[in-house]
Parts: structure tokens; C-alpha cells; sequence
């Protein structure tokens, strides 16, 4: 009896040691489920529903056309959406072009390349709030530095927070401030990994310093390029600590992106439902902004190998 249940046991064995991988598995599993698809799943029943507290009680009613009309007739997300896509163009350009610049000029420093990094990635360093405290002086309107410099040359103070036409302008300034030190560091690694022996054939076929920076070390850069881009328009989207603490939105909706807009839904106007609705258009957003940076990196890896 015992010789026979012998082969059973091995091939249960066996068996048990094939799926112990995958059961290995099973808590990260459920740890993702937890902390990641529920909350989305919770977010978009929020958005289908109009919810209410009455006598301390959430009341829950299904009810996604009501939510849907005020996304329509809502008179602040047409400024608001406006106000992100200019904010996300300009700021990621600027920090695109300086960041590329900045890692191009690092690589070719031959002393002190440890201390110039360290000084140029401190900014992304700062917290937002002391980034806000900071930036709101600079600016101020009686004493700030930028007022006190070009009082100097005889230029009228500017009210930077203040002036509609200028607000947005000084909001993209800090922004560009704070992340060009990300775009840097990715691209200068990029830039210290590209092959020498190829730069160098460039320079001995006598390329000059522009033709070996437009033709050999820029399409060698743009797949790190396009994650930096992909990565950064994202984390644009989502911006919100530089503007409530600069400017909160204002003057007016001078300044009022999509992440100020369902903070003021969610947690002034209480609309829970409705800003539910909003974040899962924010989503779609960043989404199909993901899928069409993607495309572009695939293409540029065909392109350039």
C-alpha cells in the first residue's frame, strides 16, 4: 500500500512545486487589486453616481446623466482645460529644451561634472510648499527681487500673481524652475551612456561640434527623449501644490488647471459625484496622452534602431 501511494505523492509533488510560482504571486495579486483597480473601480462609480450626506449618512444615487450635464454646462472647465493644455505645452517644452541643453553642456565639462549635478538637481529637492513660500516673495509685489531688480532700471513693479495676463505666465516660470533638474538628470544619463567610439569617428571624419550634436548625439538621444517627455507632460497634468500655493486658481481662472478645478469640486463645493466625474476625465486624458507618447517612442526606436 505504501509502495503504491508513492508515485501519487511524487506526482502531487510535482504539481504542488509547478504552481508554487504562481501562488507566490497571489498576495502581490491581491495587494495591486486592493490599492490600485479598486480605487479606480470606486472613482467610477462615484462619477455614475450623485451622492449626498444627510444626518451624517452617505446617500448614494445612481445617477450618471446629472453628472454628465454638469460636466457639460460647467462655465469653469472650458478656462480650466484651456489653462492645462497651455500650462503642459509651454512648461514640458521649456523644461525639454533646457533640460537637453543642460546635459549636453554637463557631459562635456571636463572638471567639476560632480558638483555643477549636484547644484542643478537641488530645486527638484525643495518641497512644494517652501518652492510656494519662496516664489510668492520673489514675486511680491512691494519687495519682492525680481520687482527690487528692475526697479533698478527704472521699470515699473509688475503685480506677477496678480495681473491675469502675466499669472499663468509666472505659475509655467517656478514650474520650469522646479523640473528642469528631472528632465537633466534622465537625458545626462542618457548623454554619459551614448557610445564614445561613435562621437569619436564623427569628430575624426571631421563633423564639427554643432553637425556631431544635430546629426549623432540628438537622434542617438531621443528615445530617452520620449520616456522624459511621457513622463513629465503626465506628472504636468496632475500639477497642483505650485498653483494653489501660488496663486489658488486665480486671479479669476487666470490659473485654475483641471487638478485645482476637482479640488475645489471635490472638497469645497462637496460634489463628490461630479468631481469623480472630472478625475475620470483627467484619467482619460493622461491615458490617451500615454498611448499616443508611446506611438511616437515606438517610432523614434524603428527609426533610430
Amino acid at each position: 500500500m505504501g509502495d503504491a501511494a508513492r508515485p501519487l505523492r511524487r506526482r502531487l509533488g510535482k504539481k504542488l512545486d509547478a504552481a508554487f510560482p504562481y501562488w507566490s504571486l497571489l498576495p502581490a495579486i491581491l495587494l495591486f487589486l486592493g490599492l490600485s483597480v479598486y480605487p479606480i473601480l470606486r472613482l467610477l462609480h462615484m462619477s455614475l453616481s450623485t451622492i449626498s450626506f444627510e444626518g451624517g449618512v452617505e446617500r448614494v444615487a445612481f445617477a450618471p446623466m446629472a453628472n454628465v450635464a454638469l460636466l457639460l454646462n460647467d462655465p469653469v472647465l472650458r478656462p480650466a482645460i484651456v489653462n492645462t493644455l497651455v500650462f503642459v505645452a509651454v512648461s514640458v517644452a521649456a523644461e525639454m529644451i533646457i533640460g537637453l541643453a543642460l546635459a549636453i553642456f554637463v557631459s562635456r565639462v571636463r572638471r567639476g561634472k560632480g558638483p555643477m549635478r549636484t547644484v542643478m538637481i537641488l530645486p527638484i529637492l525643495v518641497p512644494p510648499v517652501a518652492i510656494g513660500s519662496m516664489w510668492r516673495l520673489i514675486y511680491n509685489y512691494d519687495f519682492g527681487v525680481i520687482n527690487q531688480a528692475i526697479g533698478v532700471l527704472g521699470i515699473e513693479r509688475v503685480d506677477w500673481l496678480g495681473q491675469p495676463s502675466l499669472a499663468l505666465v509666472s505659475v509655467i516660470i517656478v514650474d520650469v524652475w522646479h523640473w528642469v533638474p528631472f528632465i537633466f538628470l534622465i537625458l545626462f544619463a542618457a548623454v554619459e551612456a551614448l557610445p564614445v567610439d561613435v562621437i569619436e569617428a564623427a569628430h575624426l571624419d571631421g563633423a564639427s561640434r554643432g553637425q556631431i550634436t544635430r546629426h549623432v548625439i540628438l537622434p542617438l538621444l531621443m528615445p530617452a527623449t520620449a520616456v522624459a517627455f511621457v513622463f513629465r507632460a503626465v506628472l504636468a497634468f496632475k500639477t497642483f501644490d505650485e498653483v494653489f500655493l501660488l496663486t489658488a486658481g486665480g486671479p479669476g481662472t487666470a490659473t485654475d488647471l483641471i487638478s485645482l478645478h476637482i479640488y475645489n469640486v471635490f472638497f469645497v463645493q462637496n460634489q463628490l459625484g461630479y468631481g469623480a466625474m472630472l478625475s475620470i476625465s483627467l484619467i482619460l486624458m493622461i491615458v490617451s496622452l500615454l498611448l499616443v507618447g508611446r506611438r511616437a517612442a515606438l517610432r523614434v526606436q524603428v527609426r533610430h534602431g
